[in-house]
């Protein structure tokens, strides 16, 4: 085994109880659990904490009864939870371990509320990628397309932290502000180099960050905060502001050991912005853009590289190309530029980038008619997020869309086969008008034929325009044991003292993403590798099961 060259824990500067290497959303819920073990808890962060959660949306996936859905008058039960997460989870995870996550989906509300995090039942009345401030609990994956509504009965379980806006910077940072009230240590510039081992268990890390007094000034911590803005809108120009502020980090920095007498937790998000990694599991999403921040390289990796530590699903990427809002758009059709259907308009954005990017080479064309037009822009006042607002000025606008009298002469301006288009359309209208299936499961209001011209078409390609983003997160990571969160070898074995949770860890997204269950996996596997560093045991909800 290729151990790095700090194997023995000699010469240690400082010992804790746990140390968490990254702070965000899974970091500072492994954090808090260790913290309220009673144990003495290190954080360790490249920059100065969020991760990607800071810039996420804040929605949580939760259900089978909160207090948010007693109060938005949804009845949902915990079987109908789980029969549908059984569809998105697939093999992810084991049932055991989605029962765990299910049973105590209520509870871990219960507990965010109890870190100062809000949410409530304001119920959104139509199908969005994202709500508007008026919303904060809404259908935020597949739950009312067909082949899942068969299966379970759909209630909204995407429940958005209450703050204006994009909520994650608000869930972060009362989670944040509860990890440090509970006495957690934060070390912010800190890159930790290499794991420390003694015969063969994780002792501690070795890492670089400036000493105490020799930090970069106030300065740095807003420049580091605005390059990390521009990394999630603009990678290319984020990256170059962020390797300023590492370098002047780096320049201050020195080298230091530390040890952990229960375990070390890996919470350093994904792997999207190394491109190596993302080229050899996942070429076709190589030339995409990654979402995230300048930390997703793929840190937990590389450390636990070192002991042998096995991984999967790093071939699982969710991209995001939603239709909705405005919710109009999904009565049209996304083909190929063969004129070919390429999924089900109705299903949540992510699951229909899948087959787009994997099977089209990324390549599709949103058609509809002129109703549905008409529709759509009579909708952007009432659906529009205010993230969503300059997408939908192109969309609309007269870079963002084609307009033709015909068929024939849409697809001929806009790249598609006009016989394949052409086809794909009679045949798509005579099953709707005659009442029956659509072959790609489409059903209710939406499924209804292209009526008459003008047609319009919005060119929705993974490269359609830096105003109409497509970006990606990587779903796979370290695999764990489900019922600690311990890093396993590539033999099975448990590499003693290291644990790992958040999109570093495969989990219960790492098949197939919906809007809060990233977050949700991320409370749920950072309470869990908290609490057994830590020496304790998990929630007695999560215990049931166990």
């Amino acid at each position: 085994m290729n151990l790095p060259a700090s194997t023995t824990a000699d010469a240690v500067d400082e010992t804790f109880d746990v140390i968490v290497v990254g702070f965000g959303g899974a970091g500072a819920c492994a954090a808090i659990a260790a913290a309220e073990a009673g144990t003495r808890v290190l954080v360790l962060d490249r920059f100065y904490g969020g991760g990607s959660t800071i810039h996420s949306g804040g929605v949580v996936y939760a259900g089978g009864g909160t207090a948010q859905q007693e109060q938005a008058g949804i009845a949902d039960t915990v079987e109908g939870m789980y029969e549908y997460l059984r569809l998105e989870v697939g093999d992810a995870v084991g049932e055991k371990t989605l029962r765990r996550f299910v049973e105590g989906s209520r509870e871990m509300v219960e507990w965010l509320g109890r870190q100062g995090l809000e949410f409530e039942g304001s119920l959104c009345p139509y199908k969005t990628s994202y709500p508007t401030n008026r919303h904060y609990l809404y259908y935020s994956g597949n739950e009312l397309a067909s082949g899942y509504a068969d299966v379970a009965p759909p209630a909204p379980r995407g429940h958005r932290t209450h703050a204006r806006n994009f909520s994650g910077a608000t869930f972060y940072g009362r989670l944040r502000e509860s990890a440090l009230r509970l006495g957690v240590t934060f070390r912010p510039l800190a890159e930790v180099q290499s794991l420390v081992v003694d015969d063969g268990r994780v002792v501690g890390v070795e890492y670089d960050a400036p000493l105490p007094g020799r930090e970069p000034g106030g300065w740095h911590r807003k420049f580091t905060e605005l390059a990390a803005k521009a990394h999630v809108w603009n990678p290319a120009f984020g990256a170059r502001l962020s390797a300023v502020a590492v370098a002047a980090a780096r320049r201050r920095s020195t080298r230091r050991r530390v040890r952990a007498t229960g375990g070390v937790v890996l919470t350093t998000g994904g792997h999207g912005f190394n491109r190596e990694l993302v080229a050899r599991h996942a070429p076709a999403w190589a030339g995409l853009t990654a979402l995230g921040t300048a930390g997703d390289t793929g840190a937990a990796l590389r450390l636990a590289a070192d002991v042998d530590a096995a991984t999967s699903h790093l071939e699982k990427m969710s991209g995001w190309r939603f239709l909705s809002p405005p919710s109009a758009f999904m009565r049209g059709i996304v083909v190929s530029a063969e004129g070919a259907r390429i999924a089900n308009e109705q299903l949540y954005g992510a699951t229909l980038s899948t087959p787009l990017v994997e099977d089209h080479h990324a390549h599709g064309y949103l058609v509809v008619d002129a109703q549905t037009w008409r529709s759509a822009r009579g909708q952007i006042r009432e659906q529009s997020a205010f993230f969503h607002l300059p997408q939908l000025a192109y969309l609309f606008g007269p870079a963002g869309h084609r307009r033709a009298a015909t068929l024939a002469e849409l697809a001929r301006g806009q790249g598609i086969d006009p016989a394949g288009l052409e086809k794909t359309v009679r045949e798509y209208n005579e099953t709707a008008a005659a009442g029956l299936p659509d072959p790609f499961g489409k059903n209710g209001e939406f499924h209804r034929a292209i009526g008459d011209g003008p047609y319009y078409s919005v060119d929705v390609s993974a490269r359609a325009s830096s105003l109409y983003p497509f970006p990606f997160i990587t779903l796979g990571g370290l695999v764990v044991d489900e019922d600690s969160g311990a890093v396993l070898r590539r033999d099975g074995s448990i590499v003693p003292g290291l644990y790992a949770g958040g999109r570093s860890a495969v989990g219960l997204c790492s098949n197939s993403y919906v809007s809060g269950l990233s977050l949700a996996d991320a409370v749920f596997s950072g309470r869990r590798a908290g609490a057994h560093a830590a020496g304790g045991s998990v929630p007695s909800t999560q215990r049931e099961f166990a």
